[in-house]
């Protein structure tokens, strides 16, 4: 019987896979055909309606920077090669929908580098929407989450407010800002995406005629909002945002530092201070409450120049 009260013809109300894994597999082929277009032609357009989110406003921006760099397109374009996906898809009721994808790349081939996978997350807002793309990383295959599976094989996705966990993944943005900015909470881990991102920040604030400030702002809402999954462990993986300015004041006389990818996307004139504004994308590992040092571990992040200003 699907007659009640209750019933919705979406499933809105009922607590339903996001995706079956044929239509895991069509978003990443779609996902990957768009990207290749957009790549080769420094198109935006072309991906636009595939990405959103973080990586939506990284990717936005650097293709309209290599447009105005290469008008022409992309003149060394390789095909991205996304194989040996691997699903985790949850369960869960009403929108948005989403699941995660552990995929090989051809992008670390003929390179000489280490063997690295791509872990994406796939949102959908509605039943008429397209999947999109909403956090890209890059990780060894040793690095890569191992989520907790039902008997169906369908992951567990975590709730915001999440008790069970050292921190909670609707504070993981606010607070990763507030550390980066002031060095508190300190409730994440020593690494290479906090402490020694601090520290290289304070290596360059003051140079002869030149001082540059930071600031990290949460971004949380909307498409930013955070997702996450349970790991086997108890544990958490959870992908969040964050947004930073750069601002950069030179005296008379000193040159401000303006690359190829500045100049394609500021408004105004430099002559003695510049704003840059980036988006950045984490991947997290978030702790369950009374385990070990209750620090959240950031696996990966990346981070793309979204606009500037100058003055």
């Amino acid at each position: 019987m699907t007659a009640s009260g209750c019933m919705t013809v979406h499933g809105e109300l009922e607590v339903v896979p996001s995706a079956t894994k044929a239509e895991a597999a069509q978003a990443l082929k779609d996902f990957t055909a768009a990207y290749n277009e957009a790549d080769k032609a420094y198109d935006p357009a072309l991906d636009a309606g595939r990405v959103t989110g973080a990586l939506g406003a990284i990717n936005q921006a650097g293709l309209k920077a290599r447009q105005a760099q290469s008008p022409q397109g992309n003149p060394r374009h390789k095909p991205l090669e996304l194989t040996d996906a691997k699903f985790s898809i949850p369960k869960k009721q009403g929108w948005p929908r989403w699941f995660v994808a552990d995929t090989d790349s051809n992008r670390d081939q003929d390179s000489g580098r280490r063997d690295t996978r791509w872990l994406m997350v796939f949102v959908r807002g509605g039943a008429d929407q397209l999947w999109e793309v909403s956090h890209l990383w890059v990780l060894r295959p040793d690095e890569m989450p191992d989520f907790k599976k039902d008997k169906d094989g369908f992951a567990e996705p975590v709730e915001p407010d999440a008790p069970a966990l050292a921190v909670a993944p609707k504070d993981l943005s606010k607070h990763y800002a507030s550390y980066m900015q002031d060095g508190e909470p300190a409730n994440f881990a020593p690494g290479s995406h906090t402490s020694a991102l601090r520290q290289a920040r304070k290596s360059v604030a003051r140079q002869p005629g030149r001082t540059i400030q930071y600031l990290d702002r949460r971004l949380d809402t909307g498409a930013f909002a955070p997702l996450g999954l349970v790991d086997k462990d108890g544990a958490a993986t959870v992908f969040f945002a964050t947004r930073q300015f750069e601002q950069q004041t030179v005296a008379q006389g000193v040159r401000l530092d303006l690359n190829a990818d500045v100049r394609a996307l500021i408004t105004g004139t430099a002559k003695t201070k510049l704003t840059k504004e980036r988006v950045s994308s984490q991947v997290v590992r978030v702790p369950a409450k009374g385990e070990g040092k209750q620090q959240v571990t950031v696996l990966a992040r990346i981070q793309g120049l979204t606009a500037a200003q100058g003055s």
